[in-house]
């Protein structure tokens, strides 16, 4: 018998949200279907969920979210996002939330801008220079350069926070930190600006 939607998975208690992702999963337009890249243990997907979110998951691995397969409001995909091939998940469809933590994959930054809808909310939070004295990763290949987030984001999205820095948990590391929406929503002013929306609490 499946779970309903609210319920945590067994890893919910392990592997809480990120602190920057649960600060503005609010941004994401209520029942708005969100995409969680590279979603191993899947406590982003758990926590759109429980905010009563449609989710979708896609990893090259879902054993770590195996717990979720036929739970109502979750969709698994198995895809080896590095594979070179166009992503269907990003090149067919489009969503209210997109999520990525721990990861970088630069070829998938278009893709993932084109995959918001309008007003959807991009937040990504990963690895950034300088994490290399903390210990993996350390290849630059997977380390955002200073601002890169920023650069990406550039005339597409509206920019809500930005950070990079060292931080202290879930363990020392350098991270960078965005949180977007893109700004072609609905009821857009002249200007191009969204809609004030108000920030969530720190």
């Amino acid at each position: 018998m499946s779970a309903p939607p609210s319920a945590p998975g067994p890893h919910a208690a392990l592997n809480p949200p990120s602190p920057w992702v649960a600060r503005f999963a609010p941004l994401v337009p209520a029942g708005g279907v969100v995409l969680d890249l590279a979603c191993g243990s899947g406590r982003h997907l758990r926590h759109f969920l429980a905010r009563n979110h449609p989710v979708v998951g896609t990893d090259r691995d879902l054993r770590g979210v195996a717990d979720l397969a036929g739970t109502p409001g979750v969709e698994l995909v198995e895809a080896d996002l590095e594979a070179g091939e166009p992503v269907p998940l990003l090149t067919t469809r489009r969503y209210s939330g997109i999520v990525v933590t721990n990861y970088l994959h630069r070829p998938l930054f278009p893709a993932l801008l084109d995959a918001l809808e309008p007003g959807g909310v991009l937040i990504y939070e990963t690895f950034a220079l300088g994490n290399a004295r903390f210990g993996r990763p350390s290849s630059p290949s997977f380390l955002l350069r200073s601002g890169e987030l920023l650069e990406v984001a550039k005339d597409r999205l509206q920019v809500v926070a930005y950070e990079h820095g060292e931080v202290a948990s879930p363990k020392a590391a350098v991270m960078q930190r965005i949180c977007a929406v893109n700004d072609r929503a609905p009821g857009a002013g002249l200007d191009g600006d969204p809609e004030p929306r108000p920030l969530p609490a720190a």
